[in-house]
């Protein structure tokens, strides 16, 4: 039985479709207050990022997690996309989850446990699952030691191939390869044209280690779809200005 695509998924292709390449901004319930959360995420949506990730740390759960997703749409009509650490890393008020499997975790509960404890919560909160196959390439970073990831070495794009065309071959359609937040730099081009060139039309979305709009630009050209910024949001003296610049190096 095939899942349908939601609101949220077309969104995010269509955004691709008519202008190349599309941008999600992640937060960090953890790193802040819902209301500057809720600043950050204006800024971002006036810099012209197209939806809005919730998640990425442990500590991004419960009250926290609930409060910050409704300051989020309460001053902006984009898409919230949860982007949990565990099955805790639920709530009823966002839009959508990228439900995902850690393909290169050597642990269960991030291949497999927690989306099972996950399932039921994502049916009755309605949240629109998206399947994501997600693959940590070094340095990994934080997410890497917690997801107990085999880090996939940058000089190896054959065994990021062999990951992701396992996800497509498992239903999954997008692949996120992911350098770890705050990475020194982000995932290399020649791994990125790789898996695209063999997934067609899974997306591909790319994430740790981007700073600047050619860094963007460099990873669109390789082939990626979309591109998340998280940490360099957040250090960021000027967020609308920081996703401008990457979000006008990344469309046509």
């Amino acid at each position: 039985m095939s899942y349908k695509m939601g609101r949220v998924e077309l969104h995010l292709r269509d955004a691709i479709k008519e202008r190349g390449a599309g941008h999600l901004t992640l937060i960090d319930p953890d790193s802040q207050s819902p209301q500057e959360a809720g600043g950050m995420a204006l800024a971002a949506s006036q810099g012209g990022t197209d939806a809005i990730m919730v998640g990425g740390s442990m500590g991004a759960t419960g009250s926290l997690l609930h409060d910050t997703v409704a300051e989020i749409k309460r001053v902006t009509d984009l898409p919230v996309i949860l982007f949990p650490a565990s099955a805790a890393g639920l709530c009823e008020n966002a839009d959508a989850v990228f439900f995902m499997s850690l393909l290169n975790s050597r642990s269960p509960s991030y291949l497999i446990e927690n989306q099972v404890l996950g399932a039921p919560l994502v049916l009755r909160y309605r949240l629109e699952a998206l399947p994501m196959a997600y693959i940590i390439i070094e340095p990994g970073g934080t997410v890497g030691y917690v997801g107990d990831a085999r880090l996939i070495p940058r000089e190896k794009p054959e065994l990021a191939l062999a990951y992701a065309l396992a996800g497509k071959y498992l239903g999954m359609r997008l692949v996120y390869l992911e350098a770890g937040s705050g990475a020194d730099s982000p995932v290399p081009a020649s791994i990125v044209a790789q898996v695209k060139r063999l997934l067609g039309d899974a997306l591909v979305i790319v994430g740790g280690g981007i700073r600047s709009g050619r860094a963007a630009a460099e990873l669109v050209a390789a082939g990626a779809d979309l591109i998340v910024t998280g940490t360099a949001v957040e250090k960021s003296q000027d967020v609308a200005s920081f996703i401008f610049e990457l979000t006008s190096s990344i469309r046509r």
